[in-house]
Parts: structure tokens; sequence; C-alpha cells
């Protein structure tokens, strides 16, 4: 990567040009002044398509979900409102299913290959052992395409704490509901939940793995910015005036981040918990949690550090409460409404609350700007979950709605109702293909889907 000293002495600013301060390292947003630079380059360097994938645990309520028309102007049900500004940019998606994720001769377990399924689409191993057996997942497929071009080949993040060993789900291993994302089929990559550990692998310096620079910067309780003012002031010099506007917004983003950080990281130390060691820098209430994951996931994009992220709103199966909306059950326990008309409206208030935390993604990428279009038209963004009602556990018609992607021809504003059972390993592949990613098999995969760019 480039570092600000070399910027100027070319006609155009290189797409890796970096600010430094000491101990930081601050890589930049997408800006006009690299345009030319980029073009120079050839086709290969045009504006990179992203990929994430949001999971939520337990399935949903799907009388609160699905829209009953297809097409465009379909009723938005109760749980999607949150996404009603977004409605032009996303497609609702119904009927895929994640056949492996159910028993074929198994037993129970559905929550632990619900999670080690729906980025993967294999059969996982029934085991509490160390031989777990899953398959490559979709985002590793596109990592290892981008890991040469990013500083990150993909980032795997999360809300909620996982297990640490042993067997989470009647036989099946804690490793299958922890994360999403597998390197190969043995291999899960586990789970960052916390804002300052994410922060600090994007934005420490890069050039060290000595933590000396970290740690001071830390004690001083000074700003990563702080460190690179000078250089930031330098480059300012050079832009011309929306670069300046666009490059003033993310250094305050970050800076953002930053105040939100040490807030929570303060409250760790003032609250008391009872019964339990408050983790450092991670927010009390799951919404604030989300939105600092949110702000990040924007950022590592922004800066293309990364291209692939996995985000887990919670692990699967979980039996989180979420008292900051009036709901102190857990969870998991109350999608086994056995058709309790209180556990059903707790369960849809819950799905509501994940829905809204992610409407505030899709707004952050909206109204970022990414070359020619905004950050949402360049990432093909894939919100649901590998259980359709926690209820009955079962794999088929799966909750799903694919946002943005308009840079590569997703067009939005629909409900795309596929052929019952059709492979949702279909989506995954398209959504490679649409990446710049060819592959010819992923899982169960058949083919691909068809209709996303309305034809």
């Amino acid at each position: 990567m480039r570092s600000l000293r070399n910027t100027f002495s070319n006609r155009a600013m290189d797409r890796r040009t970096l600010l430094r301060g000491f101990g930081a390292t601050l890589a930049l947003p997408f800006l006009d002044s690299m345009v030319p630079a980029i073009a120079a380059t050839g086709p290969a360097s045009k504006t990179p398509v992203r990929m994430a994938f949001c999971y939520v645990p337990n399935g949903i309520i799907p009388k609160d979900w699905l829209p009953k028309t297809t097409g465009f102007g379909y009723e938005m049900m109760p749980t999607m409102k949150p996404l009603e500004p977004h409605r032009d940019e996303m497609l609702v998606l119904s009927n895929l299913a994640q056949i492996n994720g159910r028993a074929l001769g198994d037993g129970a377990g559905d929550h632990a290959r619900a999670g080690a399924t729906w980025l993967t689409g294999a059969h996982p191993k029934k085991t509490e052992g160390a031989d777990i057996h899953a398959g490559i997942s979709v985002d590793q497929v596109a990592a290892r395409l981008h890991e040469k071009e990013t500083q990150f080949g993909s980032l795997e993040l999360g809300l909620e704490e996982p297990y640490l060993a042993g067997g989470c789900d009647s036989g099946y291993s804690c490793a299958y509901t922890n994360t999403l994302s597998w390197r190969g089929p043995t291999t899960p990559n586990p789970v960052e939940i916390s804002p300052r550990a994410i922060f600090e692998r994007l934005f420490g310096d890069g050039e060290t793995t000595d933590p000396a620079a970290r740690l001071k910067r830390m004690a001083q309780d000074r700003s990563v910015l702080d460190f690179v003012r000078g250089d930031a002031a330098r480059l300012s010099t050079g832009l011309g005036a929306r670069d300046k506007n666009k490059l003033d917004e993310y250094l305050e983003a970050i800076r953002d981040i930053e105040r939100r950080i040490q807030k929570a990281e303060q409250q760790s130390t003032t609250i008391k918990m009872p019964l339990m060691e408050r983790p450092v820098g991670i927010p009390e209430s799951f919404e604030d949690h989300a939105k600092i994951m949110a702000d990040l996931m924007v950022i590592a994009f922004q800066t293309d550090m990364t291209r692939v992220i996995t985000f887990m709103m919670a692990r699967e199966g979980s039996n989180r409460s979420y008292r900051e909306i009036g709901i102190s059950d857990g969870h998991h326990s109350v999608t086994h409404h056995q058709n309790d008309p209180e556990k059903i409206a707790k369960t849809q208030k819950i799905n509501e609350h994940h829905v809204k935390s992610f409407s505030y993604l899709v707004k952050r990428m909206k109204e970022t700007q990414d070359g020619e279009g905004s950050l949402l038209d360049h990432t093909l963004l894939l919100y649901g979950s590998s259980i359709r009602e926690g209820n009955v556990h079962d794999h088929h018609d799966l909750p799903l709605v694919l946002v943005g992607g308009k840079g590569v021809g997703i067009k939005g504003g629909r409900h795309i109702r596929y052929k019952e059972e059709t492979p949702m390993n279909n989506l995954l592949v398209t959504m490679l293909d649409k990446s710049g990613v060819a592959v010819e098999k992923l899982g169960d995969a058949n083919g691909k889907v068809d209709q996303l760019s309305g034809v």
C-alpha cells in the first residue's frame, strides 16, 4: 500500500493510499481523485463488489414475514416494516430451502444443522468431538479470490459470545452453532463480537505485530485520528471540495465509533453486573452493539479492507432475552410457542427488532458514496435464517431478503417466489457469479436462480 508521501508525485491518487501516524495506519475511502489511477489499471480495478451475510437464529413467524403477493407492489408484512424505506433496493425471496439442514436420519439437532448449512449447503457430521465436518462456505469461496487484493480476506462478526467447546444441540458440536463461516469442511472461522477488537484489527498498526504502539495510544486515551491528523491535513489540501467533504465524513465516522467504544468501556467499569463479568468494549444493549458493528462493516467495505463479511446477530439456537424491548423470556424458548398467542407475539417482536438493526446497516450503506453510486449499489447483502419457523424447525421456504447490488444489475422492489424446494445454494452461486467469482458447484446447488435482474 502507498503512503501519503508518495501520493502527489503521481497524476492521480492510488486506491491504496494510507494516512499514517505513530502506531496508526488508516485506509482511505473511494475518492474521485482515485478514478484516473483506477481507470489506468484496466477493467480489473473497477469499483469492487462486496458480499455480506447477516444471520438471525430460530426462524421467524411466517404470517408476519412473507408477502401474500409477488412482484412489485406487495404489501410489506409487520416484521419487515423497518425495511420499508429500502423497498426499492431489496428483493424478498421465497421457497428457497436448505435441505441438508434436515435430519436425514440423524435425529434431533436442527439448530446446529441450520447454522452449519446456511452458507455451505452441506449436511454436517453429527459429533460433539473434534471430528466436525461440514463444507466450505460461500463467503470463503469469495474470500479466496479477494484475499490477495485486500488486507483481510473476510471478517466474521457477531453479537453473542460463542460457546467454547462440547455439544450444543442434541449431539452436535458447538462449532456448528457458533459460526456461519467455514474455511474448509473441518475448519470453522471463529466469530469476533468485540467492537474494540475489530477496530484495533482494522485501524491498529498494520505493519507490525508488536502491540506496544497500540497500548501506548490506549493508555493515553487518544483517538487514532490524533496520530494521523497531520497526514490528513496535508492530503486535504490537494483534494477537491467533494473529496474533502467525503474525507471529513469518513474521519468523523471513525471518531464516532471510537467515542462509542470508549463509552462502552467506561460503562463496563462503572456499572455493576451480578454473577458475571462485563466484556470490555461491548455495549450494554443489542441495538447499540449492532449499530457499532454495522458502522465497522461499512468502513471496512468503504476502505476496501475486505470485500466479504459474515454477521451473526446471535448464535443459532440462541436463548438471549431482549429486555430493552420488554421481553425477558429467552428467544429460543418463545419460538417454541405451540400456538400460544403471547409467545407468538413475543417472537414476532424479536424478529422485528432484528430487522430494525439490519435496516440501520442498509441505511448506512445506502448513504455512503462509493464510486459512481452508493456502497449499497456495490454490495450484495443477504439477510435471513436457515430455519423457517422455530416452532417446527423446518428448513424450506426460508426467510430471505437480498438487498443492494444495483451496480451488478440487481433490480429491487419485488417479491420473487421460486419453485418449491429450490436449493438456497443456487442463490449463493448466483451471488458469487454476480460478484465475479465463477464456481461450478457449492454444496447442493444444482444451478442458478433467475429473476434477480428482473428477467
